[in-house]
């Protein structure tokens, strides 16, 4: 397989953008729990704060450049964010969001505009650009809409998530297709570690519900994409696991080599 060729790396290496999709998620969670809580003058303060955050920084870019496209980075996660949730979930909007994105977005002159808009684009021009972006922030989005799906208690909206997160991936795929796989292989084996986690196991919230319904995301995944991709999938999200395991046992070995 080719090895991805990020246009954008040079403006934005791999850890600034890893941290872009982070704070996306962060900033997204934020919003949603303040929104949730029903406290206007709260979630008025928290949002403030969170695009104060957002705003610094965009600007620790070493250009203007450099500048724009960590705040194309930001403003293109949270929309994803936002997006998958409303679908997910329903939802007609979240207005905390829709706030957030325009102020950082419409205070731009015409010239930042022009540039933004240039950098916004670049993203989604090539499946490569931003690529360790798009991993991060499709890891993130896929295995929150997994814990929803896995908290449900009620076999109706558990399998309403179930089947959005088995679409979301599928189109994913199609998509990206040179890459859009691996992101999927990605999720699903991050989701396997989580279960093979001792304390997610013995967690009581965690019902044969939850089993079931992560056993049928994998099943619809294995049966919706083509039959090549799918062991692709599959034998890639296995590769991940098993090397971690590896790793865990090497790490225990020298911690205790008697």
């Amino acid at each position: 397989m080719t090895l991805p060729n990020d246009e954008l790396a040079g403006l934005a290496d791999a850890a600034v953008q890893k941290e872009a999709a982070g704070l996306a998620q962060d900033g997204f969670i934020r919003i949603f729990r303040l929104l949730a809580e029903g406290d206007e003058a709260a979630a008025e303060l928290g949002l403030s704060v969170i695009e104060a955050r957002a705003r610094d920084w965009a600007m620790q870019g070493s250009s203007e450049e450099a500048n724009t496209l960590r705040l194309a980075l930001l403003i293109s996660g949270l929309d994803q964010w936002g997006l998958a949730w409303t679908q997910a979930f329903g939802l007609a909007a979240l207005p905390g969001l829709t706030t957030l994105l325009g102020n950082l977005r419409n205070p731009l002159d015409a010239q930042a505009s022009a540039r933004f808009e240039q950098q916004f684009a670049a993203i989604e021009a090539r499946e490569d650009n931003a690529i360790d972006f798009k991993i991060e922030l499709r890891r993130g989005i896929h295995l929150a809409l997994w814990h929803a799906m896995v908290a449900c208690d009620e076999r109706e909206p558990a399998e309403r998530l179930l089947q959005h997160l088995g679409s979301m991936m599928r189109v994913l795929t199609e998509m990206m297709p040179t890459y859009g796989w691996r992101l999927v292989a990605d999720a699903l084996a991050h989701i396997q570690l989580r279960c093979l986690d001792p304390n997610f196991a013995a967690d009581p919230e965690h019902s044969s519900l939850a089993q079931e319904t992560t056993q049928g995301l994998f099943t619809a995944l294995n049966h919706s994409l083509p039959a090549d991709m799918a062991k692709q999938v599959m034998a890639q999200a296995t590769q991940v696991v098993l090397a971690y395991q590896r790793a865990q046992q090497q790490q225990a070995a020298q911690a205790d080599p008697t």
